[in-house]
């Protein structure tokens, strides 16, 4: 039987990767899959350099529609990121019943819901294991492994970026700044570093694996989205006081009201495992009604963790060619005409755990004025650290951690304790999240 012949778009560190993982394991792939897979064609901006990544046998082009229009190829692999281009490439490779493999979150928290539709309607697979936490095969298990479970929330660290910046700040006691600089030069933050701190890259995969998780549609523009970039040492320090570690975190969750859909920095107990993933490494915590609370872990991003991926999905799509479409697994693991119109929570209604930090002068009452708010909005403390004021110094730090509470009452309580003449600057507000 003839090799499945895939047309690659995009010869960077993932395209790369994918070549040299098929060509190093082609015997294991073509077992698991019953064909060869090999890449017929490969589409890349500068020729030079992919000629040399690929040696002197893969036919390379610069145009990547001449890929996407070559009539030997069955699969088409897009790798070149970005949402314009891409969305082109994708939308014709499926309007010509080319199977589509990507590794691009943004295009489908963007426009997943179009392509969904397109492949549904021309009986194509579109395939996307790699756009969500790199080698870690979280979208196969939310699709395939927990299809018997009501998914009761999702909860992830995504963004190796900002983990390993949060990491190194805890570890070292450096500030954000220089932290971020040192993520830069060791390549795991781009010039730009928008998306990964942020919270937009991890906004892109929590839209997917909610879609999948839920069976509803991509949703992004509902994400509620919140960086790292205010985050200061000493808050990093006061949660360690309290039992507690900081990470950028994407939840998820069904409640009767909505699905919750948000991304922030977030206070998590250190006893629990994915609060000790450090550095660039990815984690996510699926709570399942019948299997309860599974943990997935593993290299989010590089050239072969997320080639590991790529290849896959292939494997899946050639496994699956004769297959009639209406008897695939969904993209979405629920079936098209079955997605749920559930809405999706303003963040002003989510309920959650929260650590506040406040500088106060240092004189009696402060503390009272404090805690009658707090009661009045009947939101509860549940832990607290007042320090003691520095020697020459006024002002002290008061840390408390409160029991759940409404995001809209949290934000009233937090405005009138601002507004008090005791309360110095504005109050530090993070969420917190037990996972239990």
């Amino acid at each position: 039987m003839q090799p499945v012949k895939v047309g690659l778009l995009g010869l960077g560190t993932v395209g790369g990767g994918t070549v040299a993982v098929l060509r190093r394991n082609q015997e294991e792939i073509t077992r698991r899959a019953g064909r060869g897979i090999e890449v017929h064609v490969a589409a890349a901006r500068d020729l030079v350099r992919a000629r040399q990544k690929v040696g002197p046998d893969l036919t390379l082009v610069t145009d990547p529609f001449a890929v996407v229009r070559d009539p030997a190829v069955e699969i088409v692999a897009e790798l070149i990121g970005g949402t314009t281009l891409a969305r082109e490439l994708v939308l014709e490779a499926i309007e010509r019943g080319k199977h589509v493999v990507t590794a691009n979150k943004a295009l489908l928290a963007l426009y997943g819901n179009e392509i969904f539709a397109a492949a549904q309607r021309r009986g194509v697979m579109v395939a996307f294991e790699a756009a969500v936490c790199g080698g870690i095969p979280i979208i196969k298990a939310l699709r395939e492994g927990l299809t018997a479970n009501r998914i009761q929330w999702i909860a992830g660290i995504v963004n190796g970026t900002s983990n390993f910046i949060l990491s190194t700040m805890r570890d070292t006691g450096a500030g954000f700044a220089e932290v971020l600089a040192q993520a830069q030069q060791r390549g795991y933050a781009e010039a730009d570093p928008t998306f990964d701190i942020e919270g937009v890259d991890a906004a892109h995969k929590l839209t997917i694996m909610a879609a999948i998780g839920f069976g509803i549609p991509m949703q992004f523009d509902r994400a509620y989205t919140e960086g790292i970039a205010s985050l200061t040492r000493e808050d990093i320090r006061y949660a360690e006081e309290l039992g507690y570690r900081i990470k950028l975190l994407g939840v998820t969750r069904r409640t009767p009201e909505g699905i919750e859909l948000r991304v922030h920095p977030t206070l998590i107990p250190a006893r629990r495992l994915i609060a000790n993933v450090e550095g660039v490494m990815n984690a996510v915590l699926v709570k399942g009604d019948a299997v309860g609370a599974t943990l997935y872990y593993g290299a989010g991003a590089g050239a072969e963790p997320t080639a590991s991926a790529v290849v896959a999905d292939l494997v899946d799509v050639t496994r699956t060619l004769t297959t009639d479409p209406e008897n695939r697994v969904p993209h979405l693991a629920f079936q098209p005409d079955a997605l749920s119109a559930e809405p999706i929570l303003p963040m002003s209604e989510v309920e959650t755990s929260y650590y506040l930090r406040l500088r106060v002068e240092d004189r009696p009452g402060v503390l009272a004025d404090i805690t009658r708010i707090l009661a009045d909005l009947r939101i509860s403390i549940e832990a607290m650290i007042q320090k003691e004021p520095a020697q020459g110094e006024e002002q002290v730090d008061i840390i408390m951690l409160t029991h759940l509470t409404r995001e809209k009452h949290a934000m009233a309580a937090i405005a009138r304790m601002e507004a008090l003449p005791a309360v110095t600057g504005r109050v530090t507000r993070l969420r917190l999240e037990a996972l239990s």
